[in-house]
């Protein structure tokens, strides 16, 4: 999928953009003509009488970097659940690529070609990075145990392929020489790539990521920023939940405002961080 490494496609470390959009070259489900990647229509869900998300609507078009931005507790994360199929919505509907998912749970969203990553990666830590990288893929052969015995090379053939797999992302992600060392040894801003790397093994058609940039030193930042941008190059389209606006601006055309569960505001990305309404909502809480 991905082949070259840190500074995007510099002669001394080439990357193969399109290699990337493998997944979009060969879509796990077929979309409906001109369907929306996502399309998220009035999605709530409270919790304890206090509704965390309130009649939610995005969308994302095919081939789209949006951002989803706003102050903490505005419930971003949690939409993000939402659509991923961790949390079950009191209403609303969640389509990818035009198919209602609403009763599928994540699994089934992820055959679907849904990735996410989470704000703290929590990888296997007496694993080795490769490990980790492996423990993504799901619907191989041989996971049935019988598989193992009556199409063991169809079995062996498909882990050779997720190892080759795994050790291209590696690359793409400046992990490669850390792949046989337990994940425990990575560094804040190592455990995001690898948390990255795993979610991209399910070769996505929509990948969530919840706040990337956390924690990350700015030695690093630039080249997580890289990658995304490539990433969404090849074809993936990204929902990109961040506090650090400078990222922000410089990989999405378009936001999206939360708070209090609600939208704010939507639109270029220089024109709404203008906006005196999403000043006020970082600043001085959102407006009633």
């Amino acid at each position: 999928m991905f082949r070259g490494a840190h500074g995007g496609c510099k002669a001394a470390a080439r990357c193969d953009a399109a290699a990337v959009s493998a997944a979009a070259k060969e879509p796990k489900a077929r979309a409906e003509a001109s369907a929306p990647a996502l399309d998220v229509r009035d999605v709530s869900i409270a919790f304890g009488g206090m509704k965390a998300v309130d009649a939610m609507s995005l969308v994302v078009e095919a081939g789209e970097l949006l951002g989803l931005i706003g102050p903490n507790g505005a419930g971003k994360s949690t939409l993000f659940n939402l659509v991923a199929g961790v949390l079950r919505p009191d209403a609303g509907t969640v389509r990818l690529a035009g198919h209602d998912v609403g009763r599928e749970d994540a699994s089934r969203r992820i055959g679907r070609g849904l990735a996410r990553t989470f704000q703290i990666p929590r990888p296997f830590g007496g694993m080795s990075v490769l490990e980790n990288m492996l423990v993504a893929p799901g619907g191989q052969v041989g996971e049935g145990l019988l598989a193992n015995f009556l199409r063991s090379r169809e079995v062996a053939r498909q882990e050779r392929q997720a190892v080759e797999r795994a050790r291209e992302l590696l690359e793409f992600l400046q992990l490669s020489k850390l792949a046989g060392e337990d994940a425990r040894i990575l560094s804040g801003g190592q455990r995001k790539l690898l948390e990255l790397g795993r979610a991209l093994m399910s070769e996505p058609q929509v990948l969530l990521l919840d706040e990337p940039a956390a924690g990350v030193n700015p030695a690093l930042l630039d080249f997580i920023i890289e990658r995304i941008a490539e990433i969404n190059r090849s074809g993936i389209t990204v929902l990109l939940i961040e506090h650090n606006m400078e990222m922000v601006a410089r990989l999405c055309p378009r936001v999206m405002v939360m708070a209090a569960g609600r939208r704010l505001a939507e639109g270029r990305t220089e024109e709404i961080t203008r906006d005196p309404r999403v000043v006020e909502a970082y600043l001085g809480g959102a407006p009633a």
